[in-house]
């Protein structure tokens, strides 16, 4: 005992216990122990204190409360009613508080108040350890800041770094998403985050999904990495690979290695392949374009194609395939310069070809009925191709046959536009428009060159047929 401004002797108290009255000032090693008033037992080395409790450890901590039960055989302080530990890095506020001076913990279990710097923390329980200025959380753990508020199962945070671990299942949300996971960290000071364990990022119709995420939330720029997922429930499309980035404030996402884009509806989906995926956001996060680069194939149930490069938007859900393009709708295969898919309703409506257009149509093993022009316009109905309309320098060799498939001859026709008629996407009739020659040839009248139009290709073994077979190179 270093100071009272009175103390007596109560035998009700117990025959080893001194009451000390006014401005109280008790020691303990380098500890110094400050209160209104305090029960002293010589003989157990402990005591009791109250009203304006002040216990100051060193020069950075204090621990304040109105009431202190102090074991100075264990150097356990308990302290009651409006208790506060205050050090360099942080402010802690609760209701009851066990600090232990020999491992340096202090610890509460009725909830209580961080507040450290700009960041906010609450818990059901928590531990912190002086030395090492580590908080644990755990039950019913919110973190607030600036930026977002996070509720967390148990959470870590380092004063010293101004990190915050998560250990336990964890929502981040901010002002633009939120972000669900169950293992990673948050350095608040620099507001970058690395999550692991299948993290979900969610924003406003927009899902990203990964093994592991890395996110810096100043510049908005982000990487995924395993199994990635990027979920568009406005437009049903999934895009998926193993790495992505992200740049928020550009509306940039991109996806490699082993990229797949999903498009689906009720009853079928379209599952596009390119070594790359980019897909372009609004200032809103509405995605409005995905281009897919080098190495296109896709695959549907009923239509198959590649091509070098690929742009999808989503506004008029229309799909442009570059270099190349080839696809194939039951035994048609339509190739051309360049290609224009329309989409209504999830439906194909239509299929545009551009410049060396031609549609090929297996006829026998050595045969092949075909179509050619400028420009090919294609309608489909319930996704099925049945109207083609051929504009510029049409050319047709179509292989005759009887109801018994017995060959009449071969038809080599041209004109200016023609119309095709295709059913159970078999073509059955040819109309041709504005000046057409036709002549019906024996097959034997043919030599082999002539038996085949200009841009005759048959390419079915790039046909993809399966999901699975759109990532064969």
């Amino acid at each position: 005992m270093l100071h009272a401004d009175a103390y007596n002797f109560d035998a009700a108290l117990g025959k080893d216990t001194q009451r000390l009255i006014g401005h109280v000032k008790m020691k303990q090693d380098s500890t110094l122990f400050m209160s209104d008033s305090a029960y002293l037992n010589d003989k157990k080395r402990d005591f009791d204190a109250f009203g304006q409790v002040h216990i100051n450890i060193n020069d950075t901590l204090n621990l304040y409360g109105d009431r202190l039960h102090y074991n100075g055989k264990t150097r356990i302080a308990e302290l009651f009613g409006h208790v506060v530990l205050q050090d360099d890095k942080a402010k802690l506020s609760t209701e009851h508080l066990v600090y232990n001076r020999v491992n340096h913990i202090a610890s509460y279990d009725v909830g209580g108040t961080i507040v450290s710097d700009s960041n906010i923390l609450t818990s059901k329980r928590a531990l912190y350890n002086t030395e090492t200025k580590i908080f644990h959380f755990k039950k019913d753990v919110v973190l607030t800041n600036p930026d977002q508020v996070t509720h967390a199962d148990t959470l870590i945070y380092n004063t010293n770094n101004k990190t915050a671990y998560f250990r336990g299942p964890t929502v981040i949300k901010g002002s633009q998403s939120t972000i669900r996971c169950v293992n990673g960290w948050y350095d608040t000071e620099n507001d970058i985050s690395k999550l692991k364990d299948r993290p979900i990022i969610e924003s406003d119709g927009q899902k990203l999904i990964a093994d592991s995420l890395e996110y810096n939330n100043r510049t908005t720029f982000g990487r995924a990495f395993g199994r990635v997922q990027v979920i568009d429930t406005q437009h049903s499309m999934i895009v998926e690979g193993r790495v992505g980035e992200m740049w928020d404030k550009k509306g940039l996402t991109y996806v490699t290695d082993s990229a797949m884009a999903i498009s689906y509806d009720r009853t079928d989906s379209l599952f596009i392949h390119a070594d790359t995926l980019w897909v372009f956001f609004d200032a809103k996060r509405k995605a409005k374009k995905m281009l897919a680069y080098h190495g296109v194939r896709f695959y549907r149930t009923d239509l198959q194609g590649k091509c070098d490069s690929m742009s999808y938007v989503m506004n008029d859900s229309s799909l442009r395939l570059y270099t190349k393009p080839v696809i194939w709708s039951g035994k048609n295969q339509l190739s051309a310069d360049s290609m224009r898919l329309s989409i209504h309703n999830n439906q194909i409506d239509s299929l545009s070809l551009f410049n060396h257009s031609i549609i090929v149509s297996r006829d026998s093993t050595t045969s092949f009925n075909q179509i050619a022009g400028r420009l090919m316009i294609g309608y489909f109905r319930q996704n099925r191709i049945y109207q083609m309309n051929v504009d510029g320098n049409a050319q047709s060799i179509y292989w005759v046959r009887d109801d018994k498939h017995r060959l009449i001859g071969v038809n080599k026709a041209e004109a200016s536009n023609m119309l095709i008629r295709i059913s159970n996407n078999e073509i059955r009739a040819i109309n041709y428009k504005e000046k057409p020659t036709e002549t019906m040839y024996l097959e034997k009248e043919l030599t082999k060159e002539e038996r085949y139009l200009k841009d005759f290709k048959w390419l079915v073994k790039l046909r993809p047929i399966s999901k699975d077979d759109i990532f064969r190179k």
